[in-house]
């Protein structure tokens, strides 16, 4: 499941968006008036879907502000595509079109491609699921819930949490979240890693997985 921003100024596209990418089992936030979206948390979505012919602000000009702040897929709603709108709205940092009026099948599997292969470096959000870490702030929260880690518990969890599947030893954690030059020991990041995993199966998630004999690894 992702969380998607839906922003169209037709409350009738909203409502086909949410019913269509909801039995997808994905949850729309729905938005019709573009001049709020900019103070949004967009840490919070996976994708945005983006109108281009709206009043007040057009979507270029939308996306052109959100995009330094927002990681993550943008894919345009448009009745049609000409070369240079396609030109301008990439160039923005868009990431796809879907022309107006659309099919439900053709949407879904649009969607779920560009959630498939999204693999850009993210600088302000990590998402999974209800999981989230919020990069500039260093905060963790499950269900829009924040885990009260320790500075040290989150930056386990954040490298961790950049690298999912991958096997990191206890002493590659500690160098990396302590230093090369630390006093701490391998045992210190064992009791670090146990504290946070307590944390956040109180939480209601258990996204830290131990590989004996190896390490830990981020299992979302």
């Amino acid at each position: 499941m992702a969380r998607i921003l839906a922003i169209d100024d037709e409350r009738a596209i909203l409502d086909a968006l949410r019913r269509v990418l909801g039995r997808a089992g994905h949850e729309v936030c729905a938005q019709n008036d573009p001049q709020q979206v900019p103070a949004m948390d967009l840490a919070r979505f996976d994708l945005i879907l983006c109108d281009v012919m709206m009043p007040a602000l057009d979507g270029f000009e939308l996306v052109r502000r959100i995009r330094p702040v927002f990681d993550g897929p943008i894919v345009f709603l448009t009745a049609k595509v000409a070369e240079e709108d396609a030109i301008c709205g990439y160039g923005l940092g868009a990431d796809d079109y879907v022309r107006k009026p659309f099919g439900a099948a053709e949407l879904r599997a649009k969607v779920d491609a560009h959630l498939r292969r999204e693999r850009r470096p993210r600088a302000h959000a990590l998402a999974f699921g209800d999981v989230r870490l919020d990069l500039g702030a260093r905060t963790l929260s499950v269900a829009d819930t924040v885990v009260s880690l320790t500075p040290t518990e989150y930056a386990i969890c954040e490298l961790l949490a950049r690298r999912p599947g991958q096997v990191m030893s206890r002493s590659q954690i500690r160098e990396t979240v302590l230093g090369w030059d630390s006093d701490a020991d391998d045992t210190a990041i064992s009791m670090q890693v146990s504290r946070a995993r307590k944390k956040l199966a109180a939480a209601g998630t258990d996204p830290i997985a131990t590989v004996w004999g190896m390490g830990y690894k981020w299992q979302l």
